[in-house]
């Protein structure tokens, strides 16, 4: 079966890769936590429809190719909950004034309408565009990380909540896979964290992005692996491994 990024690669592209011996499989670890990134309104919109009709509303979505993952998702969570294992969100924070979102605002024309229109959304009821997409909220056990910079690691607590629950390795999905995905993928791989990069769970703007970062974190930082080996791999897992928050019911 053919990878999503050969029809992105040149023939001396995988001459490269299969010379330098890149692209090694690492495998899973013996305690994972499943990250979920970024997978919020902002990025999504609140339905499927083709992106250029979505980002119309909210300039950061990613459009059809959003709803397309989340079900491939929410089955992840639902596995990995089953088994009592960590399932982590991240999210944006940002004041009301936007004053804090810094260099988001260098490469971006955009930013300060969304400023400006804010008040105009809330006319018109549209959800936080940094809460998470409600057919994979959060439930009481889970943890959310709020950040501000593109990987889930900076300046955030990430890693020290994975610390605590002693977790060796991540699931990751979310969006964008050239983006935030990309770098928290690295940043744990920078903290000798095994990764593995759930490939329908990931989506992207730009579909020659999404491919070639896959390629690109498969061949150096990551295995991009399918959803179901991942669930063949947590059924192989004992339950009750981790000291999990307790958690408020709704």
């Amino acid at each position: 079966m053919s990878d999503i990024w050969d029809p992105f690669l040149t023939e001396r592209d995988r001459q490269v890769f299969a010379a330098g011996g890149f692209g090694a499989k690492g495998g899973f670890g013996k305690r994972p936590a499943f990250l979920i990134i970024d997978v919020s309104w902002a990025f999504c919109g609140e339905k499927s429809e083709p992106i250029l009709d979505s980002i119309k509303k909210w300039p950061n979505s990613c459009g059809e190719d959003a709803w397309v993952a989340i079900p491939y998702i929410a089955k992840v969570a639902d596995a990995c909950r089953a088994k009592g294992l960590p399932v982590i969100y991240t999210t944006g924070v940002v004041r009301e004034d936007k004053w804090d979102i810094g260099s988001w605002g260098f490469k971006n024309s955009r930013v300060s309408e969304d400023a400006a229109t804010a008040s105009a959304k809330a006319r018109v009821n549209l959800p936080d565009g940094n809460e998470i997409v409600s057919d994979i909220a959060p439930e009481p056990q889970d943890i959310v990380v709020l950040k501000q910079k593109p990987s889930g690691f900076y300046g955030t607590n990430l890693l020290a909540y994975l610390q605590l629950l002693g977790c060796d390795s991540v699931f990751v999905v979310g969006t964008t896979t050239s983006g935030c995905v990309r770098a928290t993928v690295i940043d744990a791989f920078s903290n000798n964290i095994r990764v593995a990069v759930i490939e329908e769970g990931c989506f992207d703007r730009v579909q020659a992005n999404h491919a070639i970062n896959l390629a690109d974190m498969h061949a150096k930082y990551a295995d991009v692996v399918k959803t179901e080996e991942v669930l063949a791999f947590i059924d192989t897992l004992p339950a009750g491994m981790f000291d999990l928050p307790k958690g408020k019911a709704a």
